[in-house]
């Protein structure tokens, strides 16, 4: 395949590099006549080990070039790796000058273009940017229509400064972002020959997906460093407790929390938390991050609220309300805080939990049932249709199996508010509210 590649910073020379290396014929653009005198040279215009000996070999097998003019790289490619930056602003958002004049520019080379061509957004950008700048950019330059004339997909990159050869060629995975199965298709011939998992998702899919895995990282790096300074002041070894940590690849290191949905809840987490953040205030350490978790955690249950309180409708089933699916525990659960909300506002409420049925009777969370929320225990009804008969709104607040089967019971005018994804792959509509979906 033939490719152009726009941006010779550190993303383009490296894919450029090794798009030549995996045997398509690549051009690249660039606004700076330097950068493309390197590379026309046999040499790189970063500095990392193995590129400059990759460059120059790709350069002296004539599979790679540099040019700034980009109708003739348009001409003689077939697809447009755009890896311009995206810088932050003072304010935080992006910059997106670069992005917006290399569209341009790609605009109205295609508009001499009589093949389709496919542009390809490899620069960061936030979920949206296609829409709202790259495809309108385009459009408007080139005179042709987005879809119909010519392509634009998402490729985001996952290269490491340092480690950037070695990425490409064994990534996580490969993600393409493509609102076609044609344009898709394309994209898959780029990494036939790269061993790794490839997804092809929507654009703005693709688009978040980036984000989510950098502010993930940085998550992560925070976490740690707030781990090991509370450690430092208890005289512990940090990387030692954090090299344990990372053996558990069941919990820690794992997709088990990493879903969107409700609050966490339970004995444990709000708990632990909670008391690590008041050992650091007596050791005078700072934890941003850790106090955050209980602060976003309450955020979702507010949101929870509030997605009840748009409906208008005072009628209230809740189907589940222990913090887990198949206990009776409901130390801390955070549907147990909606609950005891929409009761304070007046709204009428029903409730059913097999689980906690049980517990009210024989259960070991009898006495805390009786002693703590004894207001709710009143209002439990003894099955799921005493509930949909009484709603105008039904929360589902756990993903036990009977509550699966509901769905077909629904009227037209009850409004489901679904806090754990019951339904599968529905999204949100008219009757139907997912708290993150």
């Amino acid at each position: 395949m033939k490719i152009s590649v726009f941006g010779l910073g550190y993303v383009g020379a490296v894919s450029a590099a090794c798009f030549a290396k995996e045997g398509h014929d690549v051009v690249g653009v660039d606004v700076s006549q330097t950068k493309v005198d390197i590379i026309n040279s046999g040499n790189s215009p970063i500095v990392e080990e193995g590129i400059t000996e990759l460059t120059a070999e790709m350069v002296a097998e004539n599979r790679l070039r540099a040019t700034t003019d980009i109708t003739d790289a348009i001409e003689n490619s077939d697809v447009s790796l755009v890896c311009v930056g995206t810088p932050s602003n003072e304010n935080g958002s992006l910059k997106l000058d670069y992005v917006k004049r290399v569209n341009e520019q790609i605009g109205e080379a295609i508009s001499k273009k009589k093949r389709r061509h496919t542009i390809v957004m490899r620069s960061t950008m936030l979920p949206g940017t296609i829409e709202t700048l790259v495809k309108p950019t385009l459009e408007a330059h080139s005179g042709k229509k987005a879809g119909t004339d010519f392509d634009v997909c998402v490729n985001p990159e996952f290269l490491r400064e340092g480690t950037s050869i070695k990425d490409f060629y064994a990534p996580p995975f490969t993600i393409i972002g493509a609102d076609s199965e044609e344009s898709g298709a394309i994209l898959r011939r780029l990494y036939e020959k790269i061993d790794a998992p490839l997804y092809v998702t929507s654009v703005k899919v693709a688009e978040m997906v980036k984000y989510s895995c950098n502010c993930f990282h940085g998550l992560k790096v925070s976490f740690a460093n707030e781990i090991g300074n509370i450690c430092k002041e208890l005289g512990i070894d940090s990387h030692e407790v954090m090299e344990v940590f990372s053996k558990d690849t069941k919990l820690n290191l794992s997709p088990y929390y990493l879903k969107s949905g409700f609050a966490f809840g339970g004995s444990c987490l709000p708990k632990d938390l909670r008391a690590l953040q008041y050992k650091a205030k007596e050791l005078d350490v700072k934890v941003p991050v850790l106090e955050a978790a209980l602060a976003s955690n309450l955020l979702q249950i507010e949101r929870a609220i509030q997605m009840i309180l748009k409906t208008g409708k005072k009628k209230v089933g809740v189907l589940g309300f222990a913090f887990k699916a198949g206990t009776d525990d409901l130390r801390e659960s955070p549907v147990v805080s909606v609950i005891e909300r929409l009761i304070g506002k007046g709204y009428d409420i029903k409730l059913y939990d097999r689980e906690v049925s049980v517990a009210k009777l024989v259960g070991a969370n009898k006495e805390y049932i009786e002693r703590e929320i004894p207001h709710i225990s009143n209002l439990m009804a003894d099955g799921i249709d005493e509930v949909l008969e009484h709603s105008e709104v039904v929360l589902v607040g756990n993903p036990a199996k009977e509550f699966k089967e509901i769905e077909s019971k629904l009227t037209k005018e009850q409004t489901v508010v679904d806090l754990v994804r019951i339904f599968g792959n529905r999204i949100s509509d008219e009757n139907y509210q997912g708290i993150c979906w």
